[in-house]
């Protein structure tokens, strides 16, 4: 009863597999392996472009240190202000002032009074024109001299890590695009100003800083936020573009296009490609402004494997006696 039961089964696979790999093979035999889309050639601006990422740094970054050691009595800015050299940005007592204005702040008023008007406090003036970019320090804090009060830049830029494939396509006052990953919707423009001689090797990976100067400094810039920059290489306006897709290498080593004919049927035609940016090209002669152009794109077709399933068993091969046993 047992061997009827695996006979019966095996029976059932062997039907079954037979008919989902004519199904198959009859539902294949209606696609086609192609499909074609038709665009058209229009007139536009290309690109030819160096990608980066950087961070927005300051041009020179400056600590301001305290002229003595002391207390901290007064800051009169904070970060973010803009302050010119020789302004004075808060007040400091010596050791011996704070002491000293302690001692007559116990006593009274007019002891205080005196002192303060004796003995003056001690200013904290900036080295130059620029920004607070830090303020590091509290009012009644103690300081010495390695004790960093103020940081302060001239002027924010942008350092792109460009790769060591890309650099000699590098040029100074080539322009840029930056955009911040906190801002993505407020490109600023700028310009190559620097091109540093050293490389750095990260993970076996050779970068070259590129210092790149904006235009306009938005409010919104802080140091070390992080940048993504697009150097712009080439760029040509009304042109005639094309997606890439559509160009093909010919028999002959030249690049073509597919085109209709009279009725619908895609024929070859020589075209000669100039800027291209891995998306578009430019087409300098083949096809014009408006003509139509057919993309022609191999659809995805599963391999018929029906010798290989497994719910589909050979029959005997040829040459197999036909007696149904082995030689013994």
């Amino acid at each position: 009863m047992r061997k009827k039961w695996l006979i019966l089964m095996g029976a059932i696979l062997i039907i079954g597999g037979g008919v989902y790999v004519w199904l198959k093979q009859r539902s294949g035999s209606h696609r086609t392996d192609v499909a074609i889309e038709r665009v058209q050639a229009k007139l536009g601006s290309i690109e030819d472009t160096v990608e980066a990422t950087g961070e927005v740094l300051p041009l020179n970054r400056v600590e301001i240190k305290p002229p003595i050691a002391g207390r901290i009595e007064q800051l009169l800015v904070d970060e973010g202000n803009h302050v010119k050299a020789g302004q004075i940005l808060g007040w400091m007592s010596s050791t011996d002032r704070a002491a000293i204005m302690d001692a007559a702040r116990a006593k009274g008023p007019d002891a205080l009074k005196h002192w303060e008007d004796a003995y003056k406090p001690t200013p904290i003036v900036a080295p130059l024109n620029g920004t607070i970019i830090l303020r590091n320090v509290v009012v009644g804090q103690t300081v010495d001299s390695t004790v960093v009060i103020y940081a302060m830049s001239d002027k924010l830029i942008v350092k792109a890590d460009v790769d060591e494939t890309d650099i000699g396509r590098v040029r100074m006052g080539m322009p840029a695009v930056i955009t911040l990953d906190s801002y993505p919707d407020a490109p600023i423009d700028g310009s190559v100003f620097q091109i540093l001689y050293e490389g750095v090797n990260s993970n076996n990976v050779i970068t070259y800083p590129v210092k790149i100067d904006p235009k306009n400094v938005p409010p919104f810039f802080r140091s070390e936020m992080t940048a993504n920059i697009k150097l712009i290489a080439k760029k040509k306006d009304n042109v005639v573009l094309l997606p890439e897709a559509a160009i093909t290498p010919s028999q002959s080593g030249d690049r073509q296009v597919m085109v209709p004919d009279p009725n619908g049927k895609p024929i070859p035609r020589v075209v000669q490609v100039g800027l291209e940016n891995g998306d578009q090209a430019e087409i300098v002669d083949g096809v014009r402004d408006g003509d139509t152009v057919l993309v022609v794109r191999k659809r995805y077709a599963p391999q018929q494997a029906a010798a290989n399933s497994p719910l589909v068993m050979s029959g005997p091969s040829r040459g197999t006696g036909s007696g149904g046993h082995g030689a013994h």
